[in-house]
């Protein structure tokens, strides 16, 4: 199932983008509600809550008084993390609980207001963050809600800055506006990312974009690099020894396809094999008919023949709102060094940017009113004859 994170400041809106949501047919699962399940009058949670802030937390009918306890457990970090060593593991487990009993192919939007603070989103699929300034979520909850303003106060500092939750999101919700503009944006999500999204992670599909188009460097590539590379490490755990983002996305200022290159380093194809189904698992979907790089002269092979050299995994990202392509090659391998130093000398070289630029846009002209696979066949084709008068310059790049 395609699991989603929603997360967001107090006072942002997350819980009018999750009845959006709900709407449309998202299974919700409400990290709030489940927090206050587990420690409702009789629950082991209560009663651990109770001995470590005392009675004075309880209502005059025994349940939790919440105020009370925010106003002990948000006094200092020590409290707060009292706090969470008690309720995070119950609401860990009742949140498996619901998951394994989510369909197959749901789409699973877990709102959780901690995201951030407790490293959870390399878990997801895909971050969707409601966001709004502090100044203006603070006003909502004192105006609107009542609350006490040193208390909306301590809240919003115990909880991560907005620039902490911008840093793992996949989409970011502009929730300032009039809430028929959050309405809209949360619908077209739906129908053109989360729905397709999912099929096409339940199928194993990756997502491709059919036409060949050079766009201007986004200084947002090396962050979306590194959410994808999060989520990678959750996959592959002690299995690969690096991860890295490769390619012409990875070189500032560098125009390209749109398209994330990422390379994870494994021991051997034993290894690169067995990631397959994790990989695919976490919303990144083999394409078993990509078995190797094109060869180049190396040491061991000085004509440049032996396939075998350059053998390698492919796999794609489900996702049609991030395309991305994962690269899986053995420490060492002449395929694995290229990627790294490609990457390092297109950094380093600015000559060597500039005429790559103009051979993308060469090979972007040829392949236009072209589609799909021989799209791509013509685009490549084109770049060869570079790549491999290139080869020996990074060569004596290294050397030197």
């Amino acid at each position: 199932m395609l699991r989603i994170g929603l997360t967001g400041g107090m006072g942002a809106g997350k819980s009018t983008v999750a009845r959006i949501l709900a709407d449309l047919g998202a299974v919700i699962i409400d990290s709030d509600v489940i927090a206050r399940e587990v420690v409702a009058p009789g629950t082991e949670g209560l009663a651990a809550l109770v001995e470590a802030f005392g009675p004075e937390i309880l209502a005059a009918d025994g349940s939790l008084d919440r105020p009370a306890l925010a106003a002990k457990a948000f006094a200092d970090d020590e409290s707060r993390a009292t706090l969470n060593s008690i309720t995070h593991p119950l609401v860990g487990k009742r949140t498996t609980e619901l998951i394994s009993a989510a369909p197959g192919d749901a789409i699973v939007v877990q709102d959780i207001p901690l995201l951030v603070e407790n490293g959870l989103a390399p878990l997801m699929n895909l971050v969707v963050v409601v966001d709004v300034d502090a100044e203006t979520r603070l006003h909502r909850l004192v105006e609107l809600r009542g609350v006490a303003e040193a208390d909306a106060r301590a809240r919003i500092a115990a909880q991560a800055t907005d620039e902490q939750r911008r840093a793992v999101a996949d989409v970011l919700l502009d929730n300032r506006g009039a809430p028929d503009a959050v309405d809209k944006a949360v619908r077209q999500l739906w129908q053109e990312r989360l729905v397709p999204f999912e099929q096409n992670l339940r199928t194993g599909t990756p997502a491709r974009r059919k036409e060949i188009r050079v766009v201007p460097a986004n200084p947002e590539w090396p962050a979306q690099a590194q959410r994808l590379i999060a989520r990678l490490w959750v996959a592959c755990g002690a299995s690969a020894s690096r991860i890295d983002h490769i390619g012409s996305t990875s070189v500032p200022d560098l125009p390209a396809k749109d398209v994330i290159d990422l390379q994870i380093t494994v021991a051997d194809l034993a290894a690169a094999d067995g990631l397959r189904d994790a990989l695919g698992a976490a919303g990144f979907p083999v394409r078993p008919e990509i078995t190797e790089d094109c060869p180049r002269p190396t040491p061991q092979d000085p004509a440049g023949t032996d396939v075998s050299l350059w053998t390698k995994r492919y796999h794609q990202n489900a996702d049609p709102g991030r395309l991305a392509n994962i690269h899986v090659r053995v420490a060492g391998s002449p395929g694995q060094e290229y990627a790294l130093l490609f990457r390092d000398w297109l950094r380093a070289d600015a000559r060597a940017r500039a005429e790559y630029l103009e051979v993308k846009r060469a090979a972007e002209a040829k392949a236009a009113g072209l589609v799909g696979p021989e799209a791509m066949s013509v685009y490549i084709d084109v770049k060869e004859p570079w790549f491999a008068a290139a080869y020996p310059r990074m060569l004596a790049w290294r050397d030197r």
